[in-house]
């Protein structure tokens, strides 16, 4: 017979740790303080049992197969929303409807509350369907805006849910925030213990989600070419590249998960809104929105001419949900071993909405508990060295993009690096991967100084496009030229200086435009053209001092010096391959000379920086 763990005592500030199951007896309950609960099996909370998550506390599972938890009692874990009353969040719960049979169960907003101290809430009033308004104190929701979105690719797809409890376990789900403040705190600090978050400061509702904690495999249906809202649907963060670079997963959907961002209009009609959805991918990262608004239909209508907001988002928190795109007809699977412990913020690459900038100080991620024995502490922060390029359409709609560089990636498509663009609007600048017939915002292939990389325009009238490198992310070179090449006049237009500046008439422009490194039409013919062609970079993403050898000069040595003269790297004949690495992650962050000399006599001197991604 399997053990049984039987709490009903108060535990916190401390790792609890169930080798099996973990049981609740009726009028009990475990309180967890700024830590993590494993339990190996199913949790099973008999009546009027319950766990209390604070802190950004967390519970972590690792039964395999679909879930197994029961009980009459509940688990109750808190989750800010970021929005008032007039804009959305995408939510997927980690909880559903207390039942005594073992399985997860659906959701529904009446199982949230208004926190009025540390174990205790008020169930929220929901409010009826013609009250638009939610309300922060007393908390009141208004059920008119709570819908799922289940496989499709268009607006009236929306499935209007309302107060009823069949929001299917892993959807997703939308819901507005609330009007006014709510200055409670039903977590004080004091000394290591509480977390000192209001009800709601303003914007920024706090929810106590109740119910039968979320547990074991979790599928929900997508179609091809069709999106499926989606999310995390567990009471601790997951691992969002586990999720999509699961094979079975990868089997069915395009490789992006994409995030809903909205802009600040107070008002509840659709053609007001205002918003647009970030794209993320493994290798990539993430690329902000860019911001629309919407006709009566809900259709894409102007560019606002702004975008969203870098998030953190390879940790994704308790609560949040995300849109996925499918490839063909299946199910995506959320999993028990897609679950870590990872505390809420910038700092732990884990936003549900955007916090202050985190400061690197470690190429790799400290130990992160988890539930696959993945080993973080060999895991490398960041993503593919990159650039932000930003295309603005007539002075006004803005679109970021993203053009990557990993020595993995092909000029095709590759799953869990390139990205859609997550819609199709009147005017585009997008990059064309070899063999794909779709568009893309995000763009991760193998860098080369000769390489051409092609790029498209596409707009119904007449537009102006100007296009130039916003920022350098990554480790990527920060002095290396980038030109967007007119094919058609042979003109090269220098975007990391630069802008390209152009006119176009309506149509969709798939074979004039290329990026490239260099301007072609500069003849090498000095030996200082020569010099010119070798490039030597820092990659800080994976520690490698990188050299561009495009012309296969034979390099006899590599020196590197600090600042203070001392030589700290010699490397000597290092032949004639196109591109050359030299490990640089035993030296210490700072700035360096690297002296590079050819076998037939040439030299350069290029200074690096060298810092912990």
């Amino acid at each position: 017979m399997s053990k049984k763990i039987h709490f009903s005592l108060l535990a916190f500030g401390c790792f609890v740790f169930a080798q099996a199951q973990m049981y609740v007896s009726p009028n009990s309950y475990v309180f967890v303080n700024d830590e993590f609960v494993y339990v190996t099996q199913d949790v099973n909370l008999a009546t009027d049992g319950h766990v209390f998550l604070r802190n950004q506390s967390q519970l972590l599972q690792g039964t395999t197969g679909a879930g197994s938890n029961a009980g009459l009692g509940s688990l109750s874990v808190f989750q800010e929303g970021t929005v008032n009353n007039f804009q959305y969040n995408y939510w997927c719960s980690p909880v559903g409807v207390p039942a005594a049979g073992a399985g997860n169960s659906a959701f529904g907003v009446s199982r949230l509350h208004r926190p009025t101290g540390l174990i205790t809430s008020t169930a929220a009033t929901i409010l009826p369907f013609g009250t638009l308004d939610g309300v922060s104190n007393p908390l009141a929701i208004a059920q008119r805006w709570i819908y799922t979105f289940t496989t499709s690719n268009a607006y009236a797809q929306w499935n209007f849910v309302g107060n009823a409890n069949t929001i299917a376990p892993g959807s997703g789900f939308t819901m507005k925030g609330t009007s006014g403040s709510d200055v409670f705190v039903a977590n004080p600090v004091s000394g290591s213990f509480g977390d000192g978050v209001a009800n709601n400061s303003g914007s920024a509702q706090r929810y106590d989600f109740r119910g039968k904690p979320n547990d074991g495999t979790i599928t929900n249906l997508v179609s091809a070419n069709n999106y499926t809202l989606v999310g995390n649907p567990y009471p601790s963060a997951i691992d969002l590249n586990a999720f999509l670079l699961d094979p079975a997963n990868a089997a069915v959907i395009n490789g992006q998960a994409y995030f809903w961002e909205q802009v600040v209009v107070n008002s509840h009609f659709i053609d007001a809104y205002s918003g647009g959805y970030g794209t993320y991918t493994p290798g990539g990262g993430y690329t902000p929105a860019a911001f629309w608004n919407f006709d009566g239909a809900g259709g894409y209508e102007t560019n606002l001419g702004s975008s969203g907001t870098v998030f953190e988002r390879r940790f994704t928190p308790v609560g949040q949900g995300f849109m996925v795109r499918g490839t063909a007809n299946g199910s995506v699977a959320m999993r028990n071993s897609f679950r870590v412990f990872r505390r809420e913020g910038a700092a732990n690459n884990s936003e549900f909405a955007r916090n202050a900038n985190a400061v690197e100080t470690s190429e790799y991620f400290e130990e992160i508990p988890n539930v696959a024995g993945i080993d973080y502490t060999q895991v490398k922060k960041g993503f593919a060295p990159q650039l932000r390029i930003h295309a603005m359409y007539n002075d006004g709609g803005v679109r970021p993009t993203s053009l990557g560089f990993d020595p993995t990636a092909t000029d095709g498509f590759d799953y869990g690096f390139d990205g859609r663009l997550p819609s199709s609007e009147a005017a585009e600048f997008y990059y064309i991967v070899d063999g794909s017939p779709f568009e893309y915002v995000i763009n991760i292939t193998n860098f080369d100084i000769d390489k051409r990389i092609p790029v498209g325009f596409r707009c119904q009238a007449q537009t102006n496009f100007k296009v130039k490198v916003a920022d350098v992310l990554y480790g990527f070179d920060n002095t290396q030229k980038v030109y967007i090449h007119d094919i058609e006049n042979d003109i090269y237009y220098d975007i990391k200086d630069g802008m390209f500046d152009m006119t176009l008439p309506a149509g969709d422009n798939k074979t004039r435009f290329e990026i490239t490194f260099k301007n072609f039409n500069d003849t090498l013919s000095t030996p200082d053209d020569v010099i010119a062609s070798l490039q030597v970079f820092q990659n800080n993403s994976n520690s490698m001092l990188t050299v561009v050898n495009t012309l296969n000069k034979d390099i006899v040595a590599l020196e590197m010096y600090d600042v203070t003269g001392k030589r700290v790297i010699s490397k000597t004949q290092l032949g004639t391959n196109a591109q050359i690495e030299v490990a640089t992650s035993g030296l210490s962050d700072g700035v360096y000379i690297v002296t590079l000399k050819t076998k037939d006599g040439l030299s350069l001197d290029k200074k690096v920086s060298v810092y912990r991604k």
